[in-house]
């Protein structure tokens, strides 16, 4: 009689565990986007929050833990809804905001966080023609940040000068997801009609094109090796589904497998250290997470975080921020219904002390491997790394130098669309200060009648 094997795996125990360390009182955007709406990096969480008249987020440090101030200072500088944000990996105090008025904005944090509410921007990017859905950074190359909006267009500028250097054309309806490859030479992107594309972000060229998960629910992808796809969508029977892609041939999936039957869109978040993913819906209580691996089956079910409180978002700290002494691979925020963001650690269940080198490979740094000029130039490079042995130590450089705003307006938007969206901006703001006014007139109108 034969014995079954067991696959031998240091990350088969892997074990999730919710914080006490929260942040409460957010009161959460109810846009109905299929973002993350939370964001983190080594010194602050940003939270896309509810705003009347316009777009705003929270902008807390992460020591600052408890309940937030309903009047807390917010970055409200968005004249409608705030739809995502992105934290520049080689800036700690630059994030990256797009919202419902087609803008795309940068913004600088002050160390500390917020005094006042921040409404003057670093850089404004104009240049989509509806509503922008997605922003992210170039992982390689400094101050590259591409946008993905409701017009099936995606732009990459160059924040340093304001300008837009690539315009990617080649979609035909509402772009899910983008995602760039290790080192940023290839884009990913899922769309609503149902394909998966590989491009060349420098020229907007297609690499590869092929058809993707079946279902009419929206897909996502993203990249976890150089010849390697992860996607989640929905099948015709809106099953939920994952997908695993070779990039030499996207025409059909090396594996694509059914997870449930719930109606929440799956974000996959990959952690290159340890090859794993973990899974979790929008508005389910748990997190799932998996094994890739080279060859067939190509992908390992481990085992799930579960809690019984739905989850509208969820944020991913990077790893160099992880709390390497006790083995944690893996820190999630998760974002509640109820304005309340939750840590969720994940442990490898040692009982050394010691230094892990199995668990903690060198990790991703926050130094760029490129200029802009030398991205764009056709250059590539492997992201730079760093040891966390003795601990992860900030690097320095300059501070970000804002472009002028007038060379943003002018440059970064083609002349027959520059003043569309002038008149449009310009319309937007006479409502909205007659929509004052007219508050203002009732107020004295009620007060009249009470007399």
């Amino acid at each position: 009689m034969s014995k079954s094997v067991v696959r031998t795996s240091k990350f088969r125990h892997v074990f999730g565990s919710a914080s006490k360390q929260c942040f409460d009182g957010l009161r959460v955007t109810k846009n109905a986007n299929d973002s993350q709406f939370c964001v983190v990096n080594t010194k602050f969480l940003a939270v896309v929050c509810e705003a009347g008249g316009g777009g705003a987020f929270n902008v807390i440090p992460l020591e600052q833990t408890g309940r937030t101030d309903v009047n807390a200072p917010r970055v409200t500088g968005h004249k409608g809804p705030v739809m995502d944000v992105a934290w520049n990996p080689f800036n700690e105090n630059m994030i990256a905001s797009c919202a419902d008025d087609c803008m795309v904005k940068c913004w600088i944090i002050p160390d500390g966080g917020l005094t006042d509410n921040l409404t003057e921007s670093a850089v404004d990017l104009m240049g989509h023609q509806r509503r922008v859905g997605s922003v992210l950074w170039h992982p390689t190359a400094n101050n590259i940040l591409a946008s993905a909006g409701f017009d099936y267009l995606i732009i990459l500028w160059n924040v340093g000068t304001g300008e837009a250097v690539t315009r990617i054309e080649c979609h035909t309806d509402t772009i899910y997801s983008i995602s760039f490859n290790f080192d940023g030479s290839q884009m990913a992107t899922s769309s609503k009609d149902k394909k998966i594309r590989i491009i060349n972000p420098r020229d907007g060229a297609i690499i590869k094109e092929g058809q993707g998960h079946a279902g009419s629910k929206a897909c996502r992808v993203i990249f976890t090796s150089a010849d390697r796809l992860f996607t989640t969508g929905f099948s015709k029977m809106s099953e939920r589904q994952y997908a695993i892609w070779d990039t030499s041939d996207i025409s059909k999936a090396l594996k694509m497998e059914m997870i449930d039957t719930a109606s929440g869109v799956l974000f996959p978040f990959f952690d290159f250290n340890t090859n794993m993913v973990y899974l979790a819906g929008k508005g389910d209580g748990n997190v799932r997470y998996y094994e890739l691996v080279e060859d067939r089956p190509y992908c390992f079910y481990l085992d799930e975080y579960k809690s019984s409180a739905p989850q509208r978002g969820l944020g991913i700290l990077p790893k160099r921020a992880v709390d390497v002494p006790h083995c944690e691979v893996m820190r999630l925020y998760k974002l509640h219904q109820k304005g309340l963001i939750e840590p969720i650690c994940f442990k490898v269940p040692r009982k050394s002390e010691l230094f892990q080198e199995d668990l903690f490979p060198p990790c991703l740094s926050d130094e760029p491997s490129l200029t802009a000029e030398e991205w764009l130039s056709g250059k590539n490079a492997e992201p730079k790394l760093i040891n966390l042995k003795d601990g992860f130590v900030p690097s320095s450089r300059p501070t970000f130098v804002a472009p002028e705003k007038k060379v943003v307006e002018e440059e970064a938007v083609p002349k027959g669309e520059r003043e569309l969206l002038k008149a449009y901006h310009t319309l937007k703001a006479e409502i909205k200060a007659l929509e004052e006014k007219l508050a203002t007139a009732n107020i004295k109108i009620r007060t009249l009648e009470q007399k």
